[in-house]
């Protein structure tokens, strides 16, 4: 389409709908799933700031562990005290 229908197709939008902001892609429609709000959480292990949803960090508020710290502490247990030389 050209400038002109695209300008004039916004307009008509904006007439239907006063609150039209205009398409801002597929990606961004807040009807898909997956599109869950963030927000940013310090990690209480390592103190790097991750992007958690918002339900996550409301749970574990400032007790947050992100997911690189639970894996070494995962890992830290499978290995346990055995694999320690005396």
């Amino acid at each position: 389409m050209s400038r002109r229908k695209d300008k004039e197709r916004f307009l008509a939008n904006c007439r239907q709908n006063p609150d039209y902001k205009g398409f801002r892609g597929y990606a961004n429609d807040p009807s898909r799933s997956g599109n869950t709000p963030l927000v940013a959480v310090n990690c209480s292990v390592c103190g790097k700031k991750r992007n958690v949803p918002v339900g996550v960090a409301e749970e574990q508020g400032d007790g947050y562990v992100c997911m690189t710290c639970q894996d070494e502490q995962t890992a830290v247990e499978a290995t346990g005290p055995s694999s320690q030389a005396p």
